[in-house]
């Protein structure tokens, strides 16, 4: 194999597909890059054996062939190679490979390009397409929910699936649950609800970033493919069901608070600066037009800050974690937040005033 490839085009494939690559590998093919030289063409293909990520890109080929070598040290060459330099790519006579631009030298150990494993990827049922702004959206204002709890599983990613017409997102930890939707692209409405791993949501969010076009989705019962410009992300599913989520978000809360979310969010982060780690506890005292948020720390004091509030209710208390109020209160993009609220022990219903297609659900803390 013998190639020559513009540095920034090799960079940002390598780019796309290094990341799915594990720091620590015991199985040392999978640290390697399949790299696979034809008709005008470099493809490269890294795997973790749960997610696959090819991308090809042009490129001068002299001498067609394939081989399998160190990803992270190839994209680091190649992230300090002077911008716009020519990177020539070969095996040498030791069977090992030569990078070379302009007076750089480099030369990588290579594994055989056969033993590389390679994701099984058909039976696709459903496909569509849909703007990647689109499923970025889904994506951020759903991910900040998804469990880390692995004896949860079925909790470590995001439901996604066709709902009245809408394809709809959902995560959920137990503790919180965020939810976001948008018209259903054709293909798309019927589709079986899927759940897609952390790292595999966390990817495609990193390949669709800046993406302007549309971003092409195949489903299985098993897998999950992407395809965006000239990279494809082929990841399995988790297998397990998702909770019925509909059943926790709450429908009679009728105590009704609407409050400047971005005047609430510094108020929440200034009194949680002395918060107790484990808990983050807040206390919402809620009165006519105002909510006084109080932190008590035995170890580290106290902290008030009462805000003006549109709130006509009767007296409320309620207690909630700090760092999860204050991903919720990210997400919101309009200038207001409203809280639909019923008792200290009622999970609190939260909607953005300027996107009717999302919702935060918080379970409350004792206080």
């Amino acid at each position: 194999m013998r190639l020559s490839i513009e540095r920034n085009a090799l960079l940002k494939a390598l780019g796309h597909v290094q990341n799915v690559v594990e720091r620590r590998n015991t199985i040392p093919i999978l640290s390697n890059v399949l790299m696979s030289a034809e008709d005008g063409k470099l493809s490269l293909v890294a795997t973790d054996l749960d997610i696959e990520v090819s991308e090809s890109t042009d490129a001068d080929v002299s001498a067609p062939g394939q081989v399998t070598a160190p990803a992270h040290t190839l994209y680091d060459i190649a992230r300090k190679l002077p911008d716009g330099s020519q990177v020539v790519l070969q095996i040498n006579s030791d069977d090992r490979l030569d990078v070379d631009a302009g007076r750089s030298h480099f030369t990588l150990p290579l594994l055989p390009s056969g033993d590389f494993p390679k994701m099984t990827a058909d039976g696709f049922t459903h496909e569509f397409s849909i703007a990647a702004k689109a499923w970025s959206r889904l994506i951020d204002k759903t991910k900040f929910a998804i469990s880390t709890e692995e004896t949860r599983y079925y909790l470590n990613g995001i439901y996604m699936h066709g709902h009245d017409g809408k394809l709809r997102a959902v995560a959920t930890d137990g503790h919180r649950l965020a939810l976001a939707e948008c018209p259903a692209p054709k293909g798309a409405e019927d589709m079986p609800g899927v759940i897609i791993p952390r790292k595999t949501v966390a990817e495609i969010r990193r390949l669709i970033d800046g993406v302007d076009g549309d971003l092409h989705v195949s489903v299985s019962e098993a897998k999950i493919r992407f395809r965006v410009g000239h990279a494809v992300m082929t990841s399995k599913l988790i297998d397990g069901t998702f909770p019925d989520y509909e059943r926790v978000i709450p429908k009679g809360n009728t105590k009704e608070l609407t409050i400047d979310n971005k005047v609430f969010a510094g108020a929440v982060d200034r009194v949680a600066t002395i918060s107790a780690e484990k808990s983050r506890s807040v206390k919402m005292s809620l009165t006519e037009h105002n909510v006084s948020l109080t932190v008590n720390n035995p170890e580290s004091g106290n902290a008030n800050e009462d805000l003006p509030v549109d709130y006509a209710d009767e007296p409320l208390e309620i207690g909630f974690n700090a760092k999860y109020l204050l991903d919720v209160t990210g997400q919101i993009e309009g200038r207001d937040a409203t809280f639909f609220l019923e008792s200290p022990a009622s999970p609190a219903l939260v909607k953005d005033s300027e996107d009717e297609h999302a919702l935060f659900v918080l379970m409350p803390l004792r206080v």
